[in-house]
């Protein structure tokens, strides 16, 4: 499998996602500072992590044609005291992103600070 750019992941979705998930990407660099972006090479998915594959990630951006959601990776390990997280997996949770202004919730910069903090414990 290729390698391909974010940007080559963003061109089949509608403009309102692509612009959210530009937002999204931005936040996330900024939050996770020295953090990665990663591009998988097979689904619709970026990643920011601190090392290659899973055991480097900390969240990810998971794009579908109707939004975007912030996947932490172990999430259902994570403190939520706002009830962020969705999802009915065991171990991962997520965040469902309706609109740019989700990305400046308070409670959103704590659980990604909280997934980071995290990860260096589990990988300290």
């Amino acid at each position: 499998m290729t390698s391909r750019s974010a940007e080559e992941v963003l061109k089949p979705y509608p403009a309102d996602v692509q612009a959210l998930t530009n937002k999204a990407r931005r936040m996330l660099l900024k939050s996770l500072a020295g953090a990665e972006e990663t591009v998988d090479p097979s689904a619709a998915v970026l990643s920011y992590g601190y090392g290659p594959g899973y055991r480097g990630m900390v969240c990810t951006l998971i794009l579908s044609k109707s939004g975007v959601k912030i996947g932490f990776v172990r999430g259902a390990e994570l403190a939520d005291p706002s009830g962020l997280l969705e999802g009915a997996g065991k171990t991962h949770k997520y965040v469902q992103l309706r609109t740019a202004s989700d990305l400046n919730g308070p409670a959103l910069k704590q659980l990604i600070k909280t997934a980071r903090v995290a990860w260096q414990q589990r990988n300290g």
